[in-house]
């Protein structure tokens, strides 16, 4: 995996090629435009990440913020990681389909989806995932996950 050690978002967009730089940029936007409110963005583990704030939940396993998602140009695509999918089994379902309803074809690993251009994404899918899970959810969840 490719890890910046740009300081800000903006950094490590300035760091990509000019057409990795578009693609990152416009998945950049989806998310921010679609944040639920609480949620903040950062750079964090060598790519952009927008997280839930240590003030606000500290009690994590490994004493890092819990990670949203996340953003990544990798040496053959860009990558956005979907903790707030990977979560829940049924939103990664739900996910899929309508991606594969809005008719595009889906490149995605546990929680990444993956894209080589800009006109693989499902814009109105993804901001639609990004905003369905609020803060509260997520923290739900992800102590769900750590109950077991």
């Amino acid at each position: 995996m490719v890890s910046s050690k740009a300081a800000t978002p903006e950094a490590y967009l300035d760091e990509l090629p000019p057409d990795r730089r578009e693609l990152a940029s416009r998945l950049r936007d989806i998310v921010n435009g679609n944040l639920p409110e609480g949620y903040v963005e950062r750079m964090n583990w060598g790519m952009i990440s927008w997280e839930l704030p240590l003030q606000r939940y500290p009690d994590t396993y490994n004493g890092q913020p819990l990670v949203y998602a996340a953003l990544a140009a990798q040496k053959s695509h860009t990558a956005l990681y979907l903790n707030c999918v990977y979560a829940s089994e049924e939103r990664t379902q739900r996910l899929k389909k309508s991606w594969s309803d809005a008719g595009k074809k889906l490149d995605m690993g546990k929680s990444c989806l993956r894209f080589k251009r800009a006109d693989q994404v499902a814009e109105e899918v993804l901001a639609d995932t990004i905003r369905s899970i609020p803060v509260e959810t997520f923290i739900a969840e992800y102590e769900a996950t750590r109950a077991k």
